[in-house]
């Protein structure tokens, strides 16, 4: 039983808008009859997730619940890194792809049931920084760059709101014909140049697909998958490869671990 937990929500995340408001109140009512004492807090913009979880963890909070999508979760677990608070996962978002890596469905419902009965696990996360953001932004799942990051760039918001994951195939495809950028990488102090590179923890990119397969999140390592091309029209041959499970022996793919 948690006694102090605080459910942090995105109000706009996909299935809290409209009336998926009642679904918040129905995780609630699953949460307090199950014994929990949970009190709900929403977001109020981009990046506000962080301070909220941060707060809580020095208010001494026994549990934190992140109610939102994959972006909403990272935001919480900035704000938790180092606590021994656990983090409890609700999907609300678009891919949910760490809801659904841990096998806790798609609704925020039945993830909400499964809380008294999980068992907390520590993980290792991920830290990226760059010299604009010397202080870096940890992940649970995967770091992208180069070809991903850039159609999440630019990702019409509309679309996401209206298409769901398909907005990003349409991202995906619309980079077809176009000359990709390519930069170098180093791994285990060899250099790779790749126009796309993954470092992950977990097998399902975009809850859809797997390209990281000899992963998990209680490992500490990352698998990194590289891709190399400037031509878009090369990523059809990867996509094909991802989807016989044959990518590791695709050519101007390479796969790797690192720490």
């Amino acid at each position: 039983m948690y006694n102090k937990a605080f459910l942090i929500y995105n109000p706009f995340a996909g299935q809290l808008t409209g009336q998926g408001k009642r679904r918040l109140w129905s995780v609630l009512e699953t949460l307090a009859r199950d014994g929990h004492g949970v009190q709900a807090l929403a977001t109020t913009g981009p990046g506000t997730a962080t301070a909220i979880a941060a707060d809580c963890v020095s208010d001494g909070a026994d549990l934190i619940l992140a109610a939102g999508g994959d972006g909403t979760i990272n935001e919480v677990v900035n704000g938790m890194i180092r606590s021994n608070v656990p983090l409890a996962i609700l999907p609300g978002g678009t891919a949910n792809v760490l809801a659904v890596e841990l096998g806790l469905g798609k609704t925020m419902e039945r993830a909400a049931g499964l809380v008294g009965r999980s068992v907390a696990e520590r993980v290792a996360a991920g830290l990226i920084r760059n010299e604009m953001h010397p202080e870096g932004r940890h992940f649970l799942l995967m770091a992208g760059v180069g070809l991903d990051a850039d159609i999440v760039y630019h990702m019409n918001a509309g679309w996401k709101s209206a298409l769901g994951k398909a907005a990003y195939w349409l991202g995906g495809f619309a980079q077809l014909g176009r000359r990709l950028p390519e930069f170098e990488i180093e791994v285990n102090g060899k250099a790779h140049t790749v126009s796309f590179a993954l470092a992950s923890r977990v097998r399902n990119y975009g809850g859809d697909i797997e390209i990281a397969r000899d992963v998990s999140l209680l490992d500490g390592r990352f698998e990194m998958v590289l891709f190399e091309g400037t031509s878009a029209l090369a990523y059809l041959k990867y996509l094909m490869g991802i989807a016989l499970r044959r990518l590791d022996r695709t050519k101007g793919v390479s796969i790797l671990h690192s720490t």
